[in-house]
């Protein structure tokens, strides 16, 4: 027998055997693990766990990292239902993920995506700093509490590259005779950064439009925030600001010189947006009759470069009919663009030919995610990573979240309730599946006890055939503990329905067959009835079939 101590020897004889390898063979390996994984590793020993830890390998894991793009719905309500806000991942290989994102609570709306980690407004008095794939999260006290008028499209959230520091934004309304929020211009910008012990107040060069950040969109990148103002000097009558996290300094970008203006269409609509990790300007002329219907092509301009501010048009999408809404701030993932219907239905197109002329082919449906409203969702590329929290958390703005909040809201009781009653439903179903099998099984061992009183040989090999119908299958599906996204569980619900649907079906099919076996039965062995009820065990009819019928009339 192995003694204890030999065993203890052998796992550090093994641990050094591993701990000899290459460190960048060692690194190579874990840039090719996903953070799930990494964080099991950091459990192994105390050397994975320092590597995996250090900033520089959490840094060069984040550049090696690959890209989703993170569709997000937010809470809002229809038919007078509420419905909680959403996030689905979409990978590079074009496929939805499954689950719900743990961070995105029922209420939250998501305002920022950097690095990993998410930015989050909530009605309460902080906002959330979350990373969605370690589960890290830090609420922050709002830069002004119970502050009317605000709202989760008036916050950013980036990184500073130089600084390597993680910034908030909030774009304050101008306050009118002291007392109300102005919704039409802003003059100051609050910023926080992390580990900080309060906000700053950064005052703008002048008025700018709050309602065209609003309408709009915001874009952060390498460190700087870029959205849309009004200029009436501008041949556009609009131009870019944007104002850089690091020194914390504005700059005013013009548009482009030769945007067109189609006289005999609406006025031309704007949105700032990120592509491949440039600044781009999104624009389409609205309808002359109807202003919120899109009419014509889809431009996009790309901003080459920014200290000349030199402008090149990347497309010139042909789209019939055009496109209804525009996702943002990121509408290109992998090289096609994503555009939401007002079927509720997200599409994705494969983009060809040049600048001038751009047509979208090659269409596929990525996902239909009624009941939420296209117009409101919204879509950021992002990346799972390893970037750490831990070292904010003591800053003075802090705060712990209350005990009752998210999913324990009230409000969301029908909700969890409906879930449970689902999750009921699927274990009843099992239990009804397991029970059939059980009976069918036994049913069948004591037919086959039969076979040999049947003379004629063709009528018995009918017969046993006949018998091994009535032994169903019903696959084994693992349910998991984790809550689904929106779309997914809308799928669960209609797998249920069809899963109870088809139960019926088979426990049907089982008993016309056996009722053809029971009439062959008696009429080459003259089996009694009497006989033919015990042999049934009383089970003959359809077994399950009220608890079928009680959990149909539970239905979601």
């Amino acid at each position: 027998m192995v003694t204890e101590e030999a065993e203890s020897n052998k796992r550090q004889k093994e641990g050094c055997i591993i701990n000899c390898l290459p460190s960048d063979l060692i690194e190579q390996v874990f840039f090719r693990l996903p953070v799930s994984t990494l964080l099991t590793c950091t459990g192994v020993c105390k050397q994975w766990k320092k590597f995996i830890r250090d900033p520089r390998f959490i840094t060069s894991h984040l550049q090696h990292a690959p890209r989703y793009a993170l569709l997000f719905f937010p809470q809002e309500s229809i038919s007078c239902n509420p419905y909680p806000s959403d996030a689905i991942l979409i990978d590079e290989a074009w496929s939805h993920s499954t689950h719900a994102v743990p961070v995105i609570g029922p209420d939250d709306f998501l305002f920022g995506s950097c690095n990993g980690l998410l930015g989050l407004y909530t009605k309460m008095s902080t906002i959330k700093i979350a990373n969605f794939a370690t589960g890290q999260c830090l609420h922050l006290e709002k830069p002004i509490k119970n502050l009317k008028g605000d709202h989760f499209s008036l916050y950013s959230f980036g990184f500073h590259p130089v600084t390597k520091q993680y910034k908030v934004a909030h774009f304050l309304g101008d306050s009118i005779e002291g007392h109300s929020q102005n919704n039409d211009k802003f003059s100051i910008i609050q910023v926080y950064t992390l580990g900080d012990e309060s906000w700053k107040d950064i005052r703008t060069p002048e008025a700018l439009s709050l309602k065209c950040v609003r309408n709009s969109g915001v874009v952060n990148l390498d460190g700087t925030i870029y959205w849309l103002t009004e200029d009436i000097i501008a041949s556009w009558k609009y131009a870019i600001m944007s104002f850089d996290l690091g020194d914390e300094s504005f700059k005013r970008i013009q548009l482009p010189a030769t945007l067109e203006d189609c006289a005999h269409d609406g006025p031309p609509i704007y949105w700032i947006r990120e592509i491949d990790r440039k600044i781009c300007l999104v624009t389409i002329q609205s309808s002359h009759y109807l202003t919120r219907r899109l009419h014509g092509n889809l431009l996009i301009w790309t901003l080459d470069d920014k200290m000349g501010q030199r402008w090149s048009q990347k497309y010139n999408i042909q789209y019939s009919p055009s496109p209804d809404y525009i996702l943002g701030p990121n509408l290109v993932h992998r090289d096609k663009i994503m555009l939401q219907h007002r079927d509720c239905k997200l599409y994705s197109y494969e983009l060809l030919g040049d600048d001038s002329e751009t047509k979208m082919c090659k269409v596929t449906k990525l996902l239909d995610f009624r009941p939420h409203k296209p117009e409101n969702m919204k879509s950021y590329i992002c990346v799972k990573s390893l970037v750490s929290l831990d070292e904010y958390k003591k800053a003075g703005i802090v705060r712990i979240p209350r005990q009752r909040e998210g999913w324990k809201l009230k409000r969301w009781e029908a909700w969890e309730h409906k879930l449970r009653n689902k999750e009921e439903m699927w274990n009843n179903i099992y239990e009804l599946e397991h029970g059939r099998m059980e009976f069918s099984q036994t049913m069948a061992l004591r037919l086959k006890l039969l076979l040999p009183r049947i003379p004629d040989e063709v009528t018995r090999q009918q017969t046993s055939l006949k018998i091994s119908q009535i032994i169903p299958y019903f696959p084994d599906q693992a349910r998991s503990l984790r809550r689904l996204n929106c779309v997914d569980q809308k799928r669960d619900f209609d797998d249920l329905d069809a899963r109870m649907d088809k139960y019926k079906d088979i426990c049907e099919a089982i008993s016309q067959t056996m009722d053809i076996i029971f009439s062959t039965l008696q009429s080459c062995i003259q089996v009694q009835p009497a006989w033919q009820q015990r042999l049934a065990g009383g089970l003959v009819r359809d077994v399950g079939g009220g608890d079928l019928q009680a959990a149909s009339d539970h239905r979601v």
